[in-house]
């Protein structure tokens, strides 16, 4: 029997949409350093020739620093007690996030992980040196390292999952904040909630904590390795303004990875953002300048279009405007998906052409931003033949996903119709595989 056809790409449309950018929010002063990154967001080789020298000479003096702190045995505090030899022996075999720190044993990982220290204190030694050395304590005391074996309340895919990558190959982490509830924060840690009130804040802080050690376990700290998450924040249905639990809890979160996962999260996208917790960051935030431009903000109407700027169509979940879906057994995010635009006021015709017959062809169509009528029709190549009406005309409201048996060569024509002033663009994809027809004996 055949195999199975994948149909690859017939053209890259990768121009930018001129849709209004206004309902995108950032701290950035402009919008290019979100939507176009630089190389050295993507890795930052501390070795590169183009490094400059007070960033050359800002990593030498901190390898020294930890260098003699592990060697002197005073990395996680000074102590005047003695230590057993194999304690010195651990202090030697010192790893954080599973690279070991010791410089001299040259791990190709040390120094990309020292790097993130310096990158988040200017490239200060000494400053970096501190802030390796508390990430250090606070690990220890915290448990960091087993962690991902606690079963903690709400640990479950519907509050946060990591699910697929950026186009940078970077694991993408989602949190839902639409699945709090005020009746979840209060219920008891047995029911899958946080806990009793006194106790919900400490636990929440370690969930959070644990997924974010869940994300580093993906990461390959190496030259050209992945090293940095990106993170998607969900607030659609979340908890109002009024629901300050939540609201404290998250900022908690965010200054406690600040402070121990340095240059961990490359990106922090909030999509279908209420105003006022955008107002509420802007002015109480006391983040550092960097770490702000990190925080994207992106209204309902604009929250496909900024996914798309970091994540390929085909790694975007069903429910934010993609062609993922759960458990896919027709495509996976290796099927790349074409693309058309559809100009205001105007139809966008697809074709499928299918020239053999006895194969079940099945397509994915999606529309950034919706609000467009289409509807799907095979046509025989011979024109004796009827047509077979697959779709009605109807209003897009999410992700579409057909298929239809062949039973003589023909097309599939897609047809959508943009009734509003603004240009939108369109994915799809498809592929045919070949199938026996049923016959019902008589």
């Amino acid at each position: 029997m055949p195999e199975e056809k994948v149909f690859p790409s017939e053209s890259a449309d990768d121009d930018e949409d001129d849709d209004d950018e206004s309902s995108t929010m950032s701290y950035q002063e402009s919008t290019e350093d979100i939507l176009d990154p630089t190389p050295q967001d993507i890795f930052e080789n501390p070795d590169s020739i183009e490094l400059k020298k007070s960033r050359k000479y800002a990593l030498l003096e901190f390898r020294c620093r930890v260098e003699d702190a592990i060697l002197g045995k005073y990395i996680l505090g000074k102590n005047r007690g003695r230590f057993a030899s194999n304690v010195r022996e651990n202090f030697r075999d010192i790893t954080l996030w599973g690279v070991p720190l010791l410089p001299s044993k040259a791990h190709e990982g040390t120094d990309i992980v020292l790097m993130k220290f310096l990158k988040a204190k200017d490239y200060n030694a000494s400053e970096a040196f501190n802030l390796l050395r508390r990430t250090l304590k606070w690990r220890k005391a915290y448990n960091c390292d087993v962690i991902c074996e606690e079963k903690l309340g709400s640990s479950d895919g519907n509050v946060v999952c990591i699910n697929g990558e950026d186009k940078q190959g970077r694991p993408v982490c989602y949190n839902v904040f639409g699945a709090f509830k005020e009746r979840e924060l209060r219920k008891n840690g047995n029911n899958n909630g946080f806990g009793v009130e006194e106790e919900k804040s400490e636990e929440f802080l370690r969930w959070k904590v644990q997924s974010m050690e869940k994300c580093i376990k993906q990461l390959r700290f190496k030259v050209g390795g992945v090293d940095s998450v990106l993170q998607i924040t969900d607030m659609k249905n979340s908890p109002g303004p009024a629901m300050k639990e939540l609201r404290s809890l998250n900022k908690k979160t965010m200054v406690l990875f600040q402070e121990n996962y340095p240059e961990l999260i490359f990106r922090n996208i909030f999509i279908n953002v209420p105003f006022w917790y955008f107002l509420s960051h802007a002015l109480h935030s006391k983040f550092s300048q960097r770490t702000k431009k990190k925080f994207i903000f992106a209204r309902p109407s604009r929250a496909t279009q900024t996914l798309l700027k970091y994540i390929s169509t085909e790694n975007i979940p069903l429910q934010y405007g993609g062609l993922k879906r759960d458990k896919d057994m027709e495509f996976s995010p290796c099927d790349k998906a074409l693309s058309k635009k559809v100009r205001g006021n105007a139809v966008q015709i697809i074709q499928i052409p299918i020239a053999e017959a006895g194969v079940t062809v099945t397509w994915d169509v999606t529309v950034v931003g919706f609000d467009v009528a289409y509807k799907e029709e095979f046509i025989p190549d011979d024109d004796c033949s009827y047509n077979v009406l697959l779709q009605e005309e109807k209003k897009m409201r999410e992700s579409a996903r057909n298929s239809f048996y062949i039973y003589e060569p023909g097309k599939i024509v897609i047809t959508i119709c943009n009734g509003t002033a603004k240009k939108k663009k369109i994915f799809y994809r498809h592929k045919s595989k070949p199938t026996l027809p049923l016959y019902i004996p008589k």
